[in-house]
């Protein structure tokens, strides 16, 4: 006898009437599915959530796809959606492309076939294939801090460009002339938001940008240190550097530390993103905060509705950034 024809032989009740109790289908008295669920406890069976979630047309499972999960940024990311989601009812499933456009590309095919939701998809560059493919079978989709331009799809980011003013200002205002930028990639808009922001605004303080002084890195701190080392053996290093996410933010200091360079002292380094990391570099990372708990529950909000109702509008979220002063430029607090 199989476990529920043996819980309902126990609560005195037909399989109906256990399967009404299970998945909320019909009214049944308070009495009755007490009986159900004293007899399901006794008998220590337990419903089938996958097959119940099929018959529904859910899964109660939605996917992240990040592009590196090493980053604490997107970390810290993957972390708040995964709670979110789960005080919702929602389980998550992780995938890490490593930065690379073909496993992101894999990994969107797996999550479609195993019927997940809805995704969040943080793409490792800004070409719309993948982007296309996921949209392509009708899944809820949210992108998060990439602009994929005129696709219709829910977006939510950071205003880069106004966090890059920030950075760009909180140096001139300290002083500085020689700044100098390590940017991230560039096949990323928000790479080139930030770096465009801080060219207006050395433009606007009768400041010309010098092209020598804008280098690109990958989001990593050895591209930073490896960079900021080539900078400070110029014979006219800066005197500041605005590094355009902490992680390249951390090695730009790691590099300063081993040429002797005193921070702030010899030069001042700001960052991108407020990572948890930066509270305890030293000195403590002067930064541009993205809001990571507005964008993911902003992110989530969208998921949920998308769920609810496909044929909503496309939406899309540029949150403002704000500056989080520390001591790698000079200023505590």
């Amino acid at each position: 006898m199989s476990k529920i024809h043996q819980v309902a032989a126990l609560a005195g009740v037909s399989i109906a009437t256990v399967s009404h109790v299970i998945n909320n289908t019909r009214f049944v008295s308070d009495e009755t599915r007490k009986r159900v669920q004293a007899a399901m406890e006794e008998i220590g069976y337990q419903p089938n959530a996958l097959a119940r979630s099929l018959r529904r047309g859910e899964t109660k499972t939605l996917g992240v796809i990040l592009p590196d999960s090493s980053n604490p940024y997107f970390a810290e990311i993957g972390r708040g959606l995964e709670l979110l989601a789960f005080n919702e009812g929602y389980s998550i499933i992780l995938c890490n492309s490593e930065n690379d456009a073909e496993i992101e590309h894999q990994y969107a095919e797996v999550l479609s076939k195993k019927q997940v939701d809805g995704i969040f998809f943080v793409g490792t560059g800004e070409r719309p294939e993948t982007l296309l493919t996921l949209l392509k079978h009708n899944l809820p989709l949210v992108v998060m801090m990439r602009d994929f331009g005129d696709v219709q799809v829910d977006t939510v980011q950071s205003d880069n460009y106004q966090g890059g003013t920030l950075a760009t200002r909180h140096l001139l205002d300290a002083g500085h002339t020689r700044i100098a930028c390590i940017m991230g990639p560039s096949g990323l808009t928000l790479s080139s938001q930030r770096v465009n922001a801080f060219k207006d605004t050395l433009n606007a303080a009768g400041i010309t940008p010098d092209d020598s002084m804008i280098l690109q890195g990958d989001f990593h701190a050895e591209s930073a240190c490896a960079i900021t080392r080539q900078l400070l053996k110029r014979p006219d290093p800066p005197t500041a550097i605005f590094a355009c996410n902490d992680l390249m933010a951390i090695g730009v200091i790691c590099a300063a530390a081993e040429l002797g360079r005193r921070v702030p002292g010899d030069l001042a380094v700001i960052g991108f993103d407020n990572i948890q990391l930066g509270n305890f570099s030293v000195p403590r990372l002067t930064t541009v905060a993205q809001p990571k708990d507005e964008l993911v529950q902003t992110a989530t909000r969208y998921m949920l509705e998308r769920i609810a109702d496909h044929t909503l509008p496309p939406r899309k979220s540029v949150i403002p950034t704000n500056l989080v002063i520390r001591q790698s430029c000079g200023h505590l607090v």
